[in-house]
Formats: C-alpha cells, structure tokens, sequence
C-alpha cells in the first residue's frame, strides 16, 4: 500500500485552503474538500469557499457540487469521496482531503458508524415540530430519549440533534448505543495535518474573516438566499445572524458581533473534536511548506 491520503485540518481561518494549495502544487495532486459548508453553491461568502482563483491553482473535488435544496449527508460524501480517492489513486500516490468538519473528515479516514433504516415520515415530522417549536423542544426530547447523547452532542446543531432523535424514533433505541461501532478500515494511509494557532490569534483571524465577508457582499448573498432560510444547510454561523437581521429582529452591529461570536466558539468545538485524534500532528499556522512536507514524505509509504 503506498497510496498517502494527505488529511488537513484545524479551526475554521487558519489558512487550510492555503496551505493545501501548496501542498497539492508539491506533492502534485488533487483536493477534496471536506467542509460540509462548502459543498452548495449558493454559499460562497459566508463559507469562505476558495476564490477562483485559488480553484485555478489546483484541482478540487467535492467544493460547491450541490445545491442547498438537495439532501447531502455525511453518507453520501463518504460514498462521493471514496470513490473519487479511489479514481485518482489509480494515477497518483497522493491526495489531499482538507476541511474543518470533523465527522466528514472521520467518514473517510475511519469510516462511518452503522445505523438503521430510518423512516421518511420520521425527519419530516421533527422538522414540523422544529418549525413549531423551535430547537428547545428537540433538545427536550433527546434528553428523555438519549441522555448520554444530549450531555455530548452540540444542541445548537439542529441537524445533528434532529438526526439523533430520527435514529432513536426510528430504532426504539438510543442514538449513543449505535456509536464507536468497529471502524472500517481503509486500503490508504492516512497522513493527519492539523492547522493551529495560539487562541487569540486564532480569534483575531475569525473576526477579520468576519469583516471582509461583510465588505466582499455577505449580506447580499444571504439576502439572496432568503426565500430557503428554513432548510437545513442555511442554519449554519453567518447566515442563520443575517436572516436575524433581515427580520429585524437585531441590527447588522449586533449581528456582526454574534458572527463573530458564534464563529469563535464553532472554531473552539472544532479544536475539541481534533485534538482527540491523537494520530494528528500539529504545525503552526506559520510553518513553511517545507517543514510540513519534509514531515508528510516520512509518513509516507
């Protein structure tokens, strides 16, 4: 086995697009994104999707595919990724996967954790009640249904919460019993880059992020995407403050603030999720290509 799967991740404005630009130019290979946010093409700004010029620099794969009016779990990108891994190791020894979504990063490196068959009705009927009631009452439900789950799952994350609870409708059975499932494995070598700052260098950078959003069209876009605002990939940091604003439930200072806010505390989760994989190994923000390069190459096989 001596196909490398080159894997970069870390908090959100740390520099993963560059350095995996760079990367992919060295090792001469292709990019798969795996930032969930990423993948709709109606949303470029608020998800600091590469420009296109940084798209002209490297081939990607996975980044603004689908529409945010389809159904994309994390199943179907493992499904998508793996076979396109597959297809371009049959001409390279390298690939690179980089993006901040943890569960999509772990899709493809470990694999997925096995569920049941969950009925249709089930989803439709969380969203209603979603609709209704607000996230407050999804999160009651899943504290009656799965304790363990509720005290470790992000409860501001409506997707995952109304996941959780479809699988324990569903199953009859609790969301947590179905995880840590024995991990697939993989005919790759994985080879994990985490991207990291000191905390308030990585702040500074959220907010600046932040700022040029605004300046480069945020509001516009989002403006545009009004009409969507219920579905599932628009209630993500950025969009979910601005339609806040658009409903004039808060002024725009506000609202650049709770971005701000609700970006720094998305890039302290992220941090909690990757550090957990001991497999990662850790460079500045700052290091240079060579320094990660010379490191990738000893990895590899």
């Amino acid at each position: 086995m001596n196909k490398n799967l080159i894997v970069i991740t870390g908090p959100t404005a740390i520099g993963k697009t560059r350095i995996s630009i760079q990367l992919a130019k060295y090792f001469d290979c292709e990019i798969i994104s795996a930032d969930s946010r990423q993948f709709y093409k109606e949303m470029s700004i608020g998800t600091a999707a590469p420009t296109a010029d940084e798209l002209k620099q490297a081939t990607h794969h996975c980044i603004q595919h689908k529409s945010i009016q389809e159904t994309y779990t994390v199943g179907d990108f493992e499904k998508d990724a793996l076979h396109k891994i597959d297809a371009l190791f049959k001409h390279n020894n390298y690939i690179i996967l980089v993006g901040g979504s943890g569960l999509y990063i772990d899709a493809i490196t470990k694999g997925l954790d096995n569920f049941p068959e969950v009925d249709p009705d089930i989803r439709k009927k969380l969203q209603e009640e979603y609709a209704t009631y607000g996230i407050e009452n999804l999160q009651q439900q899943l504290k009656v249904l799965d304790p363990i789950h509720y005290e470790k799952i992000d409860l501001q994350n409506t997707h995952r919460v109304m996941r959780a609870l479809e699988v324990c409708i569903g199953s009859g059975k609790p969301y947590s019993s179905f995880l840590n499932t024995e991990k697939k494995t993989r005919p790759f070598n994985s080879i994990k880059i985490g991207i990291t700052a000191e905390r308030p260098i990585i702040y500074d950078r959220i907010n600046k992020r932040v700022e040029l959003m605004i300046k480069e069209g945020l509001i516009d876009e989002v403006k545009n995407l009004y009409a969507y605002k219920s579905l599932n990939a628009l209630n993500t940091v950025g969009y979910k403050e601005i339609f806040n604003y658009l409903d004039t439930i808060w002024d725009l200072n506000f609202a650049i603030l709770e971005i701000k806010k609700n970006t720094r505390r998305f890039a302290k989760r992220q941090l909690t999720w990757f550090k957990k994989d001991l497999e990662t190994t850790w460079f500045d923000y700052t290091s240079d290509l060579t320094t990660i390069a010379t490191h990738i190459k000893k990895k590899s096989l």
